[in-house]
Order: structure tokens, then C-alpha cells, then sequence
């Protein structure tokens, strides 16, 4: 995702966040998927989910040449109770050495009236 793809009103970040403990839509996760936090830290402010707008896959080739495909990452559309618009999302194969982040904040619409 570039500027030239974000949408409308919309800041490029690319940030990890910090999920807070028990916070977890443990729904989901009896799928197999990642279970969204419902609570998470970045820079150094609470942000609380209050809906998800909208929730969608990116998958990628296998690495050791197969044609099989699989899911890379996990996207989260959301609005906080502040009324920001964040796009998040789950990394199922962290970089090495990237010490086990796996949720990231992509973009933020902050809410009206914040910058």
C-alpha cells in the first residue's frame, strides 16, 4: 500500500501495535484465525474497537516453490470509540528477527477534529 492506494482521508503508518491482554475476540480464534484485540496501545494511547467495518485475507505464494497458496496476513477494518477509522493487521509469518510482531496499525482516518 502506497499514498497513491490509501483511502480518502486516510495516513499511512505502518507501526506496530500492542494488543492488551485478555482483549481478544476469542471467536475467531476457535477458527483458527487470529482473534482481533479489542483493546490495543500505540503511541502510547489506549485505542478500544467499537465495530468492525470490515475483514478480508491476503494470501502469497509458498516459499519452497509450490503453487500452493497461503494466507499472509489477516486485515481488520475498524472504527475506535473515538470515531478514528484504522486499518489493522495480523502477520502470520513474522520477518525474522522482527521479535514476534505480528499486529500492525496500516492507516489511520483520525477522528474528526484530531490530526
Amino acid at each position: 500500500m502506497d499514498s497513491s492506494t490509501l483511502p480518502s482521508g486516510h495516513q499511512f503508518v505502518s507501526e506496530q501495535i500492542r494488543p492488551v491482554g485478555g482483549s481478544f475476540d476469542t471467536g475467531r480464534m476457535v477458527t483458527g484465525e487470529p482473534g482481533l484485540p479489542q483493546r490495543f496501545r500505540w503511541r502510547k494511547r489506549e485505542y478500544e474497537v467499537a465495530n468492525v467495518l470490515e475483514t478480508w485475507k491476503a494470501t502469497g505464494a509458498c516459499h519452497h516453490g509450490s503453487s500452493e497458496q497461503y494466507v499472509r496476513r489477516h486485515w481488520f477494518r475498524v472504527e475506535t470509540t473515538d470515531g478514528s477509522e484504522m486499518r489493522i493487521y495480523f502477520d502470520r509469518q513474522p520477518r525474522p528477527g522482527a521479535n514476534k510482531k505480528r499486529w500492525w496499525l496500516a492507516t489511520v482516518r483520525p477522528a474528526s477534529g484530531e490530526e
